[in-house]
């Protein structure tokens, strides 16, 4: 019976330094990876974003870019899990950055922008139909290494 106990223990403790490690690498992959890919996408003529805005969203007025680490950071811990689940070379950048232009952008494309009352893909336009999977792949890469980084001073 104590073997198990503490085979549970071990079982939860991995499951919540994933989860917090995942958190962690997907708040500071939002402040470093995505706001940088943006900032060059605008000097590339690519667009104006707000990078690190503080404007107020909707419904509880949190900044935005406080808003977009902690999105980011529930993503990071969901990839946790699914990057770690995938073969072989696909658990390491690749797999971090398919997550990010494949079910996180889905996501944003197909459910978050059309509850914004955003049209389903940001209405498909360019440049932003190239700039934003380029920039969530900046942030899966990114993730890959704040992770690694974030679960080797977990250990």
């Amino acid at each position: 019976m104590a073997r198990a106990v503490a085979w549970t223990g071990d079982v939860m403790a991995k499951f919540w330094r994933m989860a917090v490690a995942g958190f962690v690498a997907g708040v500071l992959s939002v402040l470093v990876f995505h706001q940088w890919g943006f900032y060059a996408a605008a000097e590339l003529g690519f667009g104006r974003p707000s990078l690190y805005s503080m404007r107020p969203v909707p419904p509880w007025g949190i900044p935005t870019i406080a808003s977009q680490a902690f999105w980011g950071g529930l993503w990071g811990a969901l990839g946790a899990f699914v990057v770690a689940r995938l073969p072989g070379i696909l658990k390491g950048a690749l797999g971090w950055i398919l997550f990010a232009i494949t079910l996180v952008l889905a996501v944003n494309w197909f459910v978050v922008l059309p509850i914004k009352g955003a049209p389903i893909g940001g209405g498909w336009r360019l440049p932003g139909v190239v700039v934003v999977p380029i920039v969530y792949a900046l942030w899966g890469f990114g993730m890959w290494l704040f992770y690694g980084l974030v679960r080797r001073l977990l250990k």
